[in-house]
């Protein structure tokens, strides 16, 4: 049977039909595999977050910073637990959203309109209530939710930096921000070793977004971060600070001061700090009361940027950060560039008259001295401008910046803080005229920061290294182990050994006898240079650094310190008269702290203290010579003829010389004096005073040089004492030369 035409078109419509139909069936298809593809494979990452979101809730635990510990071990600075306070709105019942806003308001000190806005969002589910609270808030916090049964209160452990000796070294150390981010000091150079990694707390969530109980919770505990041993002694850092605190306040100091104590055979830094400062636990404060009245007095966009001003200089490391003009201190590299280079023998003589002309430029000494002929060590003693500037000739420009180079002074000295100039501010060669090196030759017209120039000295007395000073001595990881330990590094040779030793004789020199004689300490053998520097770049022409630089012992240095007073308003500018009294108490404390023996000249000898014996029932002829073989003078009290009591007592310690009270008879009284003032007169007149006031006297600094008078006494004139009783009496040389290393004066 044939089909007829309306069977065939039949099944023709069926098979168009079923194409139609499996085409599109094969698009739908194909357009779920591929949808499933983009979602199980192409945006998994995407959606698999998204379910992690909805189903997880994730806290991190920040990790403790890293201990930053003295050379000793003992810490400076330290991370404390604290608690991050947080909200979750959604999870708080409506009827405990007042209550509990009010208490913690109360808890915290926080203003109750704010946390009530917070705990009453629910759109959101976190909002930070506080951070950083410490534990007694917490606890506090902690029992009100316990006690009110609130829940969504969240309180997270965190941590937070402490300084427990406060604003000891905060220069050196710096501080960290909320985040536990260095943003100072040691704290920042060495942030990522410090830092650690955070832990996390991985808690799971309900179908309503509410925690679940913590057997669903995860924990991924923190790793405390490295921590770091620094070079620095404690004590050391101590005793600078005492002292630069004292001469800050002293001789008003407008712009701070600076100390820097290296060991010269290392390049370890025992002690670096800048006064005044601030403390890092709240870096923000000003911690000058003046500066901070002068701020509070200003108003909106003026106080602000006079804040920032004032926190931004507190936080500056002067003796890393800024360039200055060293001055007469700078002699020291001319000279050992000189003696180094066969420029100049110690025996090479020179004259000083009323003026030096260079390119028809006069240039003159401090106060226009005429120092007549001088060998270099009378030169360095007497800190000559005009005979530097002949040993600057003599060495000629070319050695002078060859040297220049070579100790340092161009770059960077690469110590491990933040904010070290890259380069210091120098003429080369080139463009050095004879202008120019004459005033470079004695410490003007080059800029560069007191590291480089204590860096520097210590290479001149070292044997000639330079080595690289450097702040962190090891770095340990949280189990103990060292991740790094420092060594010492020489980077060159600058000078010769000979060199150094004959450098070491002529500093001693200038504190034995010349313009650093207030940096004597008995029985230690000091050297040093002093320095009045030109601030240059200052709007006022009368702008000095007294600075002074010091060696001991000069025989086998093993300490430089450097001090600089950045602007002192006193009765001089002077860094003999200034600097180098402060230098003298660190050099003296220091070198007790590490046992260096003293060795007395047979002058110092007559001054030492000694015990009293005791002589209480013995004869008075038996008393006086047995004081007499101790050192001291008898002095009988009554007509007895043995000792009942005697004044000062047995053990305390007197000058050799003094006189020790006698008394023979009971009941007599204790024979009382008036002190008189002592201050303005030399050694042998103040002695004649105390002793005709029946007083004994105990003296201090350069009481034996030329020049030296008593500055202060430790008991003031009209105080009653008993007779006998000592009077410490300390002696400085104000008349030292005050450098004036202006860059040019006119005659």
């Amino acid at each position: 049977m044939q089909k007829t035409p309306r069977a065939a078109q039949d099944r023709g419509m069926k098979v168009r039909t079923r194409l139609v139909a499996g085409f599109f069936a094969l698009v739908c298809f194909g357009v779920l595999i591929l949808r499933l593809w983009q979602l199980q494979v192409t945006e998994y990452d995407f959606y698999a977050g998204r379910a992690s979101g909805q189903q997880l809730r994730d806290s991190v635990v920040p990790a403790p910073r890293g201990d930053i510990l003295d050379a000793a071990g003992e810490a400076l600075a330290v991370s404390a637990t604290c608690w991050t306070i947080r909200a979750l709105p959604r999870e708080m019942a409506d009827e405990h959203v007042e209550p509990a806003s009010r208490a913690l308001a109360e808890i915290l000190e926080l203003d109750y309109e704010d946390v009530f806005a917070k705990l009453n969002d629910r759109k959101s589910n976190d909002k930070l209530i506080l951070r950083r609270a410490p534990k007694e808030k917490a606890d506090a916090v902690r029992q009100a939710c316990v006690e009110g049964g609130w829940q969504g209160i969240v309180l997270l452990e965190d941590t937070k930096r402490w300084y427990p000796q406060g604003d000891f070294a905060a220069s050196l150390l710096g501080f960290t921000n909320v985040d536990n981010d260095g943003l100072a000091g040691i704290e920042l150079k060495y942030n990522s070793f410090l830092k650690g990694t955070d832990g996390r707390v991985l808690s799971a969530k309900n179908a309503w977004g509410y925690d679940m109980p913590t057997d669903y919770d995860t924990y991924i505990a923190p790793v405390q971060g490295n921590s770091l041993q620094l070079t620095i002694e404690s004590s050391v850092q101590h005793y600078l600070e005492k002292y630069l605190d004292y001469a800050v306040k002293e001789h008003n100091v407008a712009a701070r001061a600076i100390g820097i104590v290296m060991e010269v055979d290392t390049g370890r830094i025992l002690a670096i700090a800048t006064k005044p400062d601030y403390d890092p636990n709240e870096p923000r404060v000003i911690a000058d009361a003046n500066v901070r009245a002068q701020v509070d007095a200003l108003e909106g966009e003026e106080r602000k940027a006079a804040l920032q001003l004032a926190q931004q200089t507190q936080w500056r490391n002067k003796a890393v950060s800024d360039l200055y003009e060293p001055g007469s201190v700078f002699k020291l590299i001319t000279c050992s560039a000189a003696l180094d280079a066969g420029a100049v023998t110690p025996s090479s003589s020179f004259h000083c008259g009323g003026a030096y002309l260079v390119a028809g430029i006069p240039f003159h000494c401090a106060n226009h001295r005429s120092h007549g002929s001088q060998t270099v060590a009378q030169a360095l003693a007497n800190s000559c401008n005009q005979s530097f500037i002949q040993i600057g000739q003599r060495l000629g420009k070319d050695g002078f910046c060859d040297y220049f180079a070579a100790f340092g002074l161009q770059g960077a000295t690469g110590i491990d803080l933040p904010a070290e100039p890259k380069k210091s501010e120098f003429y080369t060669a080139d463009r050095m005229g004879p202008v120019e090196l004459a005033s470079c030759a004695f410490g003007q017209s080059s800029k560069i920061t007191p590291i480089q120039m204590i860096t520097a000295v210590s290479a001149i007395v070292n044997g000639g290294k330079l080595m690289q000073p450097y702040i962190v001595e090891k770095i340990t990881d949280a189990d103990g182990r060292v991740v790094s330990e420092m060594e010492p590094t020489v980077k060159r040779q600058v000078i010769r050994p000979e060199t150094s030793a004959t450098m070491c004789e002529l500093m001693e020199g200038v504190v034995n006898g010349g313009s650093g004689k207030n940096a004597y300490v008995a029985g230690y053998r000091v050297g040093g240079k002093t320095g009045t520097s030109q601030k240059l770049d200052s709007e006022n022409a009368e702008a000095r650094i007294a600075s002074f630089v010091g060696i001991a012992p000069a025989d086998d240095p093993k300490i430089a310190v450097l001090i600089a007073l950045d602007e002192p308003h006193s009765f001089t500018t002077s860094g003999g008269a200034l600097a180098a009294p402060v230098a003298a108490q660190v050099i003296e404390d220091t070198l007790q702290y590490y046992g260096v023996q003293r060795q007395y000249t047979p002058e110092e000898q007559q001054r030492l203290e000694a015990q009293v014996p005791g002589e209480v029932g013995r004869t008075l002829e038996a008393a006086a010579a047995e004081l007499q073989d101790s050192g001291f003078a008898a002095k009988v009290v009554g007509g007895g003829g043995l000792v009942v009591s005697q004044y000062p007592a047995e053990g305390e310690s007197l000058t050799r010389g003094s006189t020790v009270l006698l008394y023979s008879e009971e009941g007599l009284e204790q024979a009382v004096t008036t002190v008189p003032a002592a201050t303005g007169m030399t050694l042998a007149e103040a002695t004649s005073l105390l002793h005709a006031a029946g007083l004994n006297i105990k003296a201090e600094g350069p009481a034996n040089m030329e020049g030296a008078v008593a500055v202060a006494q430790s008991s003031p004139e009209g105080e009653r004492l008993p007779q006998g009783a000592l009077v410490t009496v300390t002696f400085y040389d104000y008349t030292v030369p005050a450098d004036e290393d202006v860059l040019m004066i006119p005659d």
